[in-house]
């Protein structure tokens, strides 16, 4: 069993090829939630959802036959993300959910716990009942490295980051957040980028680069991963299935190669599409033979 931890959140999406009628469920928590489904393991997701969209998350939920541990609160999260031609992303708030208080008891009794916010939303003290689990700690960084300054989302380091780090054994931020915590340019730098997080204390370091792939780091090797050639349609998520696409394969093998390609094809799927995550084992695992 895996747990995911964060907000699922309601965006609007517009890209330069397609864009959402209405806002739509998402979040990086929710995203990978989904993925591992799809790939047939069983996930519960711990947040907190506004009544404004209680109902249509619950169906959504229930009909992917996901577990949920989600308090109600007064409205949900979400973003309003515009991408341009260029790469560029503008980001804005559409409503921030409640932070996350306590997580159900059982979990600490899973394999892996993702934790992934989207807005500051996991308490650190939260993070602190690490003594009491056994299992795998995965971070995926981004929602600890976002500030809301003047209604605007910007990235700075989180003073607690490096700490929060060693706290895990998987760490997964992409090259803008690698950048906001080590300091180095991933596209650049990206081995002293990876060194600088697995000296904080994890036993494995990843940084995704888009169409360029990721680079993973055991300590030992920096292991490069090709990017599956594809249409990026909307590349919302793509981190998020990267992560339950490695975790997936992780838990099955552990080769970092394989498993980081795994990864980097199942986020393929993901930016093929808009709103949906159509992923299937085997779609995967025959995009993985390409890049073998």
């Amino acid at each position: 069993m895996i747990a995911c931890v964060g907000n699922p959140v309601y965006d609007y999406i517009e890209t330069p090829y397609s864009k959402t009628k209405n806002r739509i469920l998402s979040g990086c928590s929710t995203n990978a939630c989904i993925v591992m489904e799809k790939l047939n393991m069983e996930t519960t997701l711990v947040g907190n959802i506004g009544s404004d969209y209680l109902d249509d998350f619950k169906k959504s939920m229930d009909a992917l036959n996901i577990e949920y541990y989600i308090k109600e609160c007064k409205v949900s999260g979400g973003f309003s993300l515009k991408y341009f031609n260029n790469g560029d992303r503008e980001l804005k708030i559409l409503g921030i959910a409640d932070k996350i208080d306590n997580f159900p008891q059982k979990i600490l009794k899973f394999k892996v716990i993702l934790l992934a916010p989207v807005l500051q939303e996991i308490n650190f003290d939260l993070i602190e009942l690490r003594e009491k689990f056994n299992g795998t700690l995965f971070l995926d960084p981004q929602g600890f490295l976002r500030y809301v300054e003047h209604g605007k989302v910007s990235r700075k380091k989180n003073p607690k980051i490096e700490e929060i780090v060693g706290m895990c054994e998987i760490v997964k931020p992409n090259e803008y957040e690698a950048e906001v915590m080590t300091g180095f340019n991933a596209r650049k730098d990206c081995e002293k980028a990876l060194e600088t997080l697995y000296s904080w204390g994890c036993k494995i370091a990843i940084i995704t680069l888009a169409e360029k792939g990721s680079v993973i780091f055991d300590g030992d090797e920096f292991i490069k991963i090709p990017a599956y050639k594809t249409k990026a349609i909307d590349p919302t998520g793509a981190g998020d299935t990267y992560a339950g696409g490695f975790i997936f394969e992780y838990l099955n093998k552990k080769d970092l190669y394989e498993t980081g390609l795994f990864a980097s094809c199942t986020a393929s799927i993901m930016i093929e599409n808009m709103g949906k995550i159509p992923v299937t084992e085997e779609e995967v695992r025959k995009r993985v033979r390409t890049l073998e």
